[in-house]
């Protein structure tokens, strides 16, 4: 216990000593390494294969399981932020807008890290690449959402009524609930013993290729709305850019391999695009 009380009071030392300017100016310039890298990384999938599920390859390291694959790769996102409210005493931590939002962060990971990869049905391995991959990028958001929130937000008083916030929560639940009913609809596609694709039907499907793409979506870009911080907005812009490509990707995917593949469906926005 006393091991445990003076590494808890060193932790919030450190904390306290980085914290102001400095790192303000840190989280902003990581901001927007973040979605210029995504640019970069996007635009490089024009020349390179993404390196994941059924675009993978050899090439891109020896594979790992897809359930462990998920839950490593995306624990980061979860544990950094936690690990942060538990060891910074981060000087917003006791103000309900930065708890609430901090939760959202939360729910969302929880699900991604520790109950969805254990409803994955078989599953094509992740190569090493792209797991290491992910797990740097939920590490390094996780800091910069965990940190923003934690110690430099500011809302006001009457935060619930406000309209962005109103309006931030409902597209971060409405996401969220179209993204899990999504995941299911693809999770059940093939019956037991089924092999191959198919075409998804339901939900969101009908009107896009990249339903669950277009929840997460909505997701990012309602607590980005909510929160109104840079690192928010810059997390949504990477999350559109990201999945964005997949779902252009898997458009195409789907119009080759199927003859009777809906053409009415959209890529990723529904009746727009």
């Amino acid at each position: 216990m006393e091991t445990s009380a003076w590494a808890l009071r060193c932790s919030r030392a450190f904390w306290r000593r980085v914290s102001g300017p400095q790192e303000q100016r840190l989280l902003e310039g990581m901001s927007y390494g973040m979605v210029g890298s995504m640019a970069l990384a996007m635009l490089a999938t024009r020349y390179l294969k993404i390196p994941y599920g059924r675009y993978a390859s050899s090439a891109y390291g020896p594979p790992i399981p897809a359930k462990v694959a998920w839950a490593l790769q995306e624990a980061p996102a979860l544990l950094v932020p936690m690990g942060l409210v538990w060891g910074s005493d981060g000087a917003r931590l006791g103000f309900w807008p930065n708890r609430f939002l901090l939760a959202l962060f939360g729910i969302h990971y929880t699900y991604r890290a520790f109950i969805f990869p254990f409803l994955i049905r078989g599953g094509k391995p992740t190569p090493a690449i792209a797991f290491l991959l992910a797990f740097v990028f939920c590490a390094y958001n996780g800091y910069l959402q965990g940190r923003s929130l934690s110690n430099y937000a500011e809302y006001c008083s009457d935060w619930p009524t406000v309209l962005r916030f109103v309006l931030g929560f409902s597209g971060w639940l409405s996401g969220l609930l179209i993204n899990v009913h999504s995941d299911n609809i693809l999770r059940n596609l093939r019956k037991p013993g089924e092999t191959g694709y198919k075409i998804p039907r339901g939900g969101m499907f009908e009107y896009v290729t990249g339903a669950n793409y277009f929840g997460e979506i909505l997701e990012w870009c309602g607590f980005a709305l909510a929160a109104c911080t840079l690192e928010s907005a810059a997390f949504a812009v990477s999350t559109f850019l990201i999945l964005g490509r997949r779902a252009q990707m898997h458009h195409q995917w789907y119009l080759n391999k199927f003859e009777d593949y809906p053409r009415s469906r959209k890529i990723l926005i529904p009746f727009i695009y």
